[in-house]
């Protein structure tokens, strides 16, 4: 087994761990929601120690019911998901493409030779003067 596969398994088994060790050792089971979020449990603490606290301001849309919010949510986190994914395989494409260009025999002579078709054909459209076309008056 390879040194990249033995870490990529060690990092599953950490990862399959954090998620069944609470599950098996009952953490939150003397709790009423064991795995509330965040949002949640802030709100119950905030109540709990100021009844009377009114919030800054209210949520721009509500929706209907958990499940609808769990979607939501699901979705927002896939959405994210996909243009990360986007991204990385477009840098990851990238840098592909660039090593197979420099990789390729004389590809170092055909780009200079374009480099130096693409400069003559920007000076021989400026005028004597050196000032863009578009700029003379």
């Amino acid at each position: 087994m390879s040194r990249n596969a033995k870490i990529n398994t060690l990092l599953l088994a950490i990862v399959a761990a954090l998620a069944v060790l609470p599950l098996v050792l009952g953490l939150g089971d003397d709790k009423e929601e064991p795995f509330a979020g965040a949002d949640a449990q802030a709100e119950t603490a905030i109540t709990e120690l100021a009844p009377d606290y009114e919030p800054w301001f209210s949520p721009l849309y509500e929706p209907p019911s958990g499940e609808i919010e769990s979607a939501l949510f699901a979705l927002q986190a896939a959405l994210g998901a996909g243009v990360l994914a986007y991204y990385f395989g477009l840098r990851k494409g990238r840098r592909q493409g660039q090593a197979l260009v420099a990789a390729a025999p004389g590809a170092d002579a055909d780009a200079s030779k374009a480099d130096r078709t693409a400069a003559e054909a920007s000076d021989s459209a400026r005028p004597a003067d050196g000032a863009p076309q578009g700029d003379r008056v």
